[in-house]
């Protein structure tokens, strides 16, 4: 949907733009993420998301979207034996969580654990650039820990403890599961890590700028970041392209499915997105991980249904500038490697926690309270009536 813009007249007589969304509004500079909608680019601090997938891992992505280049052999060793030492979670907030409903989504879970976790920092108000960089990495490092330690949680296991011998995607798999996951299984989810880890003023990273640019503190920041990113408008929408594949059930059934969702105006969840107007770079990596995976589990059944919705996207409304986002491959990815579907969601959080971090970061250095206009159409110089006389 196009945003709206529109000119309106203030109480002063002076003309104002109004911008539906804020599209196309720039609220800060930023020398983190660029992204081009129109040609389909999008580049962490100039390199492109390509290169960074092929060759990088997410540890040294997360280092370079932290501090601002490509770190050294021992830099990179160092930051990785910090983030293992920083997997730990404080065992009283296990077993808070474990008191929760099993039924409680993971995300809700997931918001309240990192909300906890400003109560065990004596020092969560220090608003030092090198306080917050410890904090930083302390978040990104227990994200997995809890996730991990709330789905098993909520299916009834105790939450097993970190391996620090294992990379931070394979160290997740194991945490979930309690087996070193194989190799290929723990790189693709390190790629999809790479892919989600920053994107622009998203909303949850927006969220975020605007919560720390009151000088609130860092949790407080990703704890607004999670409740944006919840909502299926933004990182829920993966799990529902998953549901929309196991809805169907067959390449067979796609066209008659998703002609009748066009037909009743109704979205096709992983198409379309607010910045790009062509094919999102980061579904095209997943595409290929997402076949490679089908191929490797014998299960082909995902990757095709998938092929033949986008055959159908691109057939009815290709035209009209909507392909896959980073959510549609995600999806079957996920599920391929036998993640469960409720946690696509707080996975998404794995991954841009870097991102939100720098993004805080960032906004501390030069830092300005964000405070946006409002266009007020109500009434004027009304007065007030007494409830009696109501």
């Amino acid at each position: 949907m196009a945003a709206k813009v529109r000119e309106l007249i203030n109480e002063q007589g002076q003309k104002v733009e109004f911008r539906d969304g804020l599209e196309g509004v720039v609220a800060a500079i930023s020398n983190i993420c660029f992204i081009d909608g129109v040609q389909g680019r999008l580049q962490y601090r100039g390199i492109p998301i390509e290169q960074l997938a092929e060759h990088s891992t997410f540890e040294e992505t997360t280092y370079f979207l932290l501090f601002g280049h490509l770190p050294k052999r021992a830099e990179l060793t160092d930051f990785e034996s910090k983030l293992k030492a920083c997997r730990g979670v404080p065992a009283e907030l296990l077993r808070v969580l474990g008191e929760f409903p099993r039924a409680a989504e993971p995300m809700a879970l997931l918001r309240t654990a990192v909300s906890a976790l400003g109560a065990y920092d004596a020092d969560a108000d220090n608003p030092s650039l090198e306080q917050n960089s410890d904090r930083a990495m302390n978040l990104i490092a227990s994200f997995p820990t809890l996730l991990a330690a709330i789905q098993r949680l909520r299916k009834g296991s105790k939450p097993i403890a970190p391996n620090r011998q294992l990379g931070h995607a394979a160290n997740f798999l194991y945490m979930l599961t309690g087996e070193t996951p194989e190799e290929y299984s723990a790189r693709v989810l390190d790629v999809a890590l790479i892919l989600h880890a920053d994107h622009g003023f998203n909303a949850s990273t927006f969220t975020a700028r605007v919560c720390i640019s009151s000088l609130s503190d860092m949790y407080s920041a990703i704890t607004a970041a999670l409740g944006s990113l919840k909502g299926p408008l933004h990182g829920g929408a993966n799990s529902v392209v998953m549901r929309t594949l196991m809805e169907i059930g067959s390449p067979e059934k796609v066209e008659a499915y998703v002609k009748q969702k066009l037909a009743a105006k109704q979205k096709i969840m992983g198409f379309g997105h607010r910045v790009y107007h062509t094919y999102d770079p980061r579904a095209r990596i997943l595409n290929q991980y997402s076949h490679k995976l089908a191929e490797i589990t014998g299960n082909m059944k995902w990757y095709e249904i998938s092929q033949k919705i986008e055959e159908v996207m691109e057939k009815e409304v290709g035209s009209r500038g909507i392909y896959p986002n980073v959510d549609f491959y995600s999806a079957s990815v996920y599920y391929y490697l036998g993640i469960d579907i409720d946690l696509f969601t707080p996975i998404f959080a794995v991954s841009r926690i870097s991102g939100w971090a720098a993004q805080v970061l960032e906004q501390l250095r030069d830092n300005r309270l964000f405070r946006p206009e409002s266009f007020y159409q109500g009434p004027l110089n009304a007065d007030y009536v007494p409830i009696d006389k109501r």
